[in-house]
């Protein structure tokens, strides 16, 4: 337990870190990096050129010194980041190296403001987040491992089929190389896939949804190709999966994980919203609705930018077909060639609050969001003007945090 001083000491410093953090976390992963080159692997190189891991370091440090008197606050946010360690093989002796640039990082950015009783406060601090994650990590690298078919670490796969399902989008369907069994996995979860980037030279992981139902003895991935924005690279690995990764080719992956799945313990009815790649995980869900609770109500609402970016389409609509009380949605943004009436429903932005106007959405439903973060916080609020209660909505966004594409 922290002593009170301590907590003061470090609690004081948030304001700081709000300020200064990313010039704090750009000094320590380029440290870090300078000393432990090996640890590229593990970082996702795309987000540290963008700055967004950078961003996403110091807004959690800032978090966590505001919160010291009370870290439980965060838990939610501390389950999400134990998972996405394990999906990247972060183990207890990466702790100490990360600590240890930490610190120094504190006290040659913060200068003489980083007196020794401060650096002292935030070792204790640093050591009692540590060891929260490390346990927290722990139990669920144990539960992989217990799981039939599971494993921990990185386990080869081979791409048994490479498939196109939209211009941007490509699925890998993924087969141990062992012949082994693949575990049984929660519809929404996500797994970590790793490969070899010969620009880098060394290995890059990225975390992508998995898109179909459990309990096919495969795993599969659909990976949308990251071109170069304005502010963003273009995506390393999905443009490396998508150009040079072959069916018969081997990949690493890390067991499934990540707490955005369905909740199979209820009855309620269930709306699936969502928009772009964020489709992946949705269609995971649908198909193990579709296997496993076809009298359940269920809703799949979507949104793309025009029918050439529009994946599964023709696979979703069969799929809502064979439910009692099933029902698709398609919104797309622009007009293409390619539109039918069969497949979008209209042009334009999605707008959740004028589906239910039209008695589109059941009651008590529960929402299941994942897409860009522009549309995620769009359609949050919209649910929660039409009186959506928190507990019926459980949201995934990709990006730093979240599922990275």
């Amino acid at each position: 337990m922290l002593d009170t001083q301590t907590k003061e000491l470090v609690k004081a410093t948030a304001p700081v870190l709000q300020e200064h953090g990313v010039a704090l976390t750009r000094h320590f992963y380029a440290r870090m990096f300078e000393h432990n080159p090996e640890l590229r692997e593990i970082f996702n190189q795309g987000h540290q050129r963008s700055g967004a891991q950078q961003q996403a370091l110091a807004m959690a440090v800032a978090a966590y010194a505001a919160n010291i008197e009370n870290p439980g606050v965060l838990m939610p946010v501390l389950e999400r980041i134990a998972a996405k360690h394990v999906s990247l093989g972060i183990r207890k002796e990466h702790y100490a190296i990360v600590g240890k640039h930490l610190l120094a990082s504190i006290g040659e950015v913060l200068g003489e403001a980083a007196t020794p009783a401060l650096i002292a406060a935030w070792a204790a601090a640093y050591g009692q987040l540590a060891d929260i994650l490390i346990g927290m990590e722990q139990a669920i690298y144990d539960e992989a491992a217990q799981r039939e078919g599971g494993w921990t670490g990185w386990r080869t796969f081979r791409v048994q089929r490479k498939q196109a399902e939209s211009e941007e989008i490509r699925s890998f369907e993924l087969r141990p190389a062992d012949g082994g069994l693949v575990p049984h996995y929660r519809p929404g979860q996500y797994v970590s896939v790793r490969v070899v980037i010969p620009e880098l030279g060394y290995r890059q992981p990225r975390q992508y949804s998995l898109s179909g139902a459990p309990g096919q003895g495969h795993l599969r991935i659909s990976v949308k190709r990251e071109a170069a924005g304005v502010n963003n690279p273009a995506g390393m690995v999905s443009n490396h999966l998508h150009e040079h990764i072959l069916e018969g080719d081997v990949i690493e992956v890390a067991p499934p994980a990540g707490d955005f799945f369905l909740h199979e313990d209820r009855q309620t009815p269930v709306v699936l919203l969502s928009a772009g790649v964020g489709i992946t995980p949705m269609m995971a869900m649908l198909e193990h609705l579709h296997d496993t609770a076809p009298t359940r109500a269920v809703r799949f609402v979507h949104a793309a930018r025009h029918a050439g970016v529009q994946a599964f389409a023709e696979r979703f609509h069969a799929l809502v077909a064979g439910f009692e009380d099933g029902r698709a949605w398609v919104a797309h943004e622009e007009a293409h060639s390619a539109d039918t009436p069969a497949l979008c429903n209209e042009l334009g932005r999605l707008d959740v609050s004028r589906l239910a106007e039209q008695g589109l959405l059941p009651a008590n439903a529960d929402y299941y969001l994942c897409g860009p973060k522009g549309f995620m916080a769009t359609q949050l609020n919209a649910l929660r003007g039409l009186g959506v209660p928190a507990d019926r909505i459980h949201a995934e966004a990709f990006g730093t945090g979240g599922v990275a594409s």
